[in-house]
């Protein structure tokens, strides 16, 4: 794709989402930076202005639906349209919890709901939210940024040495689920509907300990935001390609 297009990026003021709004600003797109914070998400985006971009930022917390809805009206006034959504914004944990929280034999409910909050429950309530505008678009399309941390094939594999985290990983096998249901109840509506692994990237999210760089990360995301009106839907990728799930 090749025109010009409106995108947010939720959770774009640092780490993967930043670099996908580098990204697709430097491809020419216009791009709205959604973040918690709109003072940190306001300092990215005049960094990203600052090299040329055209770039912008929202306040936006999604596991608020009074947040996620102010920004939409935002988006509205100012665009009248969006043309792609990222659903970036993610956790690992809750902040300041104990990891045995997410260990099967001590877990901690609330702090496995607080992380679905944002992974799942999140994403839903964003969509909802800016339906409306995507449908407003030529060439809509949605992209949620999942992990093969969560495949169901890599989990089922007693010998995968991934972390255990019951929060985390399920969030993210219920986020690739969720793109799936999206991608099949708007496929009548030509709004593509895809999910992406960003690899291991080195990120606070993990304490910076992946072996991508956040540039890398973005690269899959980027991807799928830039398909043709006529590319997949309900897909499921990395930069190799398809992933198991």
């Amino acid at each position: 794709m090749t025109d010009q297009m409106i995108v947010l990026v939720t959770g774009a003021n640092k780490g993967i989402g930043r670099e996908i709004a580098a990204q697709l600003a430097q491809l020419g797109h216009t791009v709205i930076i959604g973040a918690r914070s709109l003072e940190q998400g306001e300092r990215t985006a005049a960094e990203l202005r600052a090299a040329g971009a055209s770039v912008t930022a929202v306040a936006l917390d999604v596991t608020d639906p009074g947040s996620v809805a102010a920004a939409a009206d935002s988006i509205t006034a100012s665009h009248g349209h969006l043309d792609a959504l990222i659903n970036n914004a993610g956790i690992s944990h809750q902040p300041g919890a104990d990891i045995a929280g997410q260990m099967p034999a001590t877990a901690d409910v609330d702090h496995v709901r607080f992380v679905f909050e944002t992974n799942v429950f999140g994403v839903i309530t964003v969509t909802a939210a800016f339906l409306p505008l995507l449908r407003r678009s030529d060439s809509p399309r949605i992209v949620n940024v999942s992990s093969s941390a969560g495949s169901l094939a890599a989990i089922s594999d007693f010998a995968n040495t991934d972390p255990i985290a019951l929060g985390y990983v399920p969030s993210k096998t219920a986020l690739t689920a969720v793109t799936m249901m999206y991608a099949r109840g708007l496929e009548t509506e030509n709004i593509l509907v895809n999910a992406v692994c960003p690899g291991f990237v080195a990120t606070d999210l993990n304490g910076h300990r992946g072996h991508l760089t956040p540039a890398e990360g973005a690269r899959s995301a980027v991807t799928m935001a830039t398909i043709p009106t006529d590319g997949p839907t309900g897909t499921f990728t990395d930069v190799d390609g398809p992933v198991a799930w």
